[in-house]
């Protein structure tokens, strides 16, 4: 098993993740009956996304000897309706301040566009990604 999941009442969870201990409480959105007081599946969904694709592009970067750090991700979740499900995902990569050449900039980039969670998610969902670098 990876994870565990409790339902807390009020709309709540909690998630541990079974190696580590860790834990994740979700809370229905505001927009949908909750308190929106945490992550919501949805937004796990959606920050998932971006917390792979810089992980795989860490990796990457490790192994080029090009160091990331410092890089953010900005993820915005776009909701639909009829069935309600996430129609769009917007990810802003960005990284300031590292001199990165155009090699190294299209390998990390491509390797950002084929993290496992990207070709996880259903084709019919839109994802909108870009790139900033310096």
């Amino acid at each position: 098993m990876t994870s565990e999941i409790i339902y807390l009442g009020e709309l709540r969870t909690k998630a541990t993740h079974l190696k580590s201990g860790q834990e994740i409480i979700t809370d229905a959105p505001t927009d949908n009956h909750g308190k929106g007081e945490a992550f919501s599946p949805t937004d796990l969904v959606a920050t998932a996304l971006g917390s792979c694709m810089v992980t795989v592009m860490g990796i990457k970067a490790r192994d080029m000897s090009v160091d990331i750090s410092g890089a953010t991700i900005s993820i915005t979740k776009i909701m639909g309706t009829e069935p309600r499900r996430i129609t769009e995902i917007v990810v802003a990569f960005s990284l300031k301040g590292k001199q990165l050449s155009e090699k190294e900039i299209a390998i990390l980039e491509n390797t950002g566009r084929n993290c496992p969670v990207l070709h996880s998610l259903h084709p019919d969902l839109k994802k909108t990604i870009s790139f900033t670098w310096n």
